[in-house]
């Protein structure tokens, strides 16, 4: 049985955890996906400082929040105003989840999607859009089970020269509190 998890406002203490959660995170869920020349390059200290200086910048937009269980850190999910290209829209967009890879399907990332989203519905968003690789089949069902649909969208990210395709999923935020 997993301990109870808990969400809260992500501190700038927290940047450091965050970041070895997402890049074990990328290690571990992209492996075979990505090329491993580039997850084998990632660098919790380069994302941590990257990290460091992002979350200094605030501007309020992006919210950051993290999961804990027994007073760890043990995921993050980041949101804020849908981006297409430098432009904002009038949708929210899920930035980032990431669970510890020893803590996938027990619950965290579910709680955090939940608090995300309905953040994002009493912030005033209709509608949640988010990117996932194509080839990423367990994020896909993860994010289907929460209500998101492909809307068609697609368009490639580059890793070491490698073109990953990535599709985009839809939500609309109504029903933010029954999932």
């Amino acid at each position: 049985m997993s301990a109870p998890t808990t969400i809260r406002e992500m501190p700038l203490a927290d940047c450091p955890r965050v970041s070895e959660i997402r890049i074990r995170g990328w290690q571990t869920a992209y492996k075979g996906l990505i090329p491993q020349s580039y997850l084998d390059a990632l660098s919790v200290a380069e994302e941590t400082a990257r990290r460091l200086e992002r979350f200094g910048r605030g501007g309020g937009e992006v919210v950051n929040l993290v999961a804990e269980q027994d007073a760890e850190v043990v995921g993050w999910v980041c949101h804020g105003p849908y981006r297409d290209g430098e432009v904002r829209t009038e949708d929210a967009e899920l930035y980032a989840i990431y669970v510890r890879p020893d803590r996938v399907g027990g619950g965290v990332g579910g709680s955090l999607l939940r608090e995300s989203t309905m953040r994002c519905a009493a912030a005033g968003y209709e509608r949640m859009l988010l990117w996932v690789l194509k080839e990423n089949t367990p994020a896909r069902r993860f994010y289907e089970r929460a209500g998101f649909v492909p809307d068609g969208a697609e368009e490639p990210f580059e890793a070491d020269g490698v073109a990953v395709p990535e599709v985009r999923y839809l939500r609309a935020l109504a029903d933010a509190e029954s999932r």
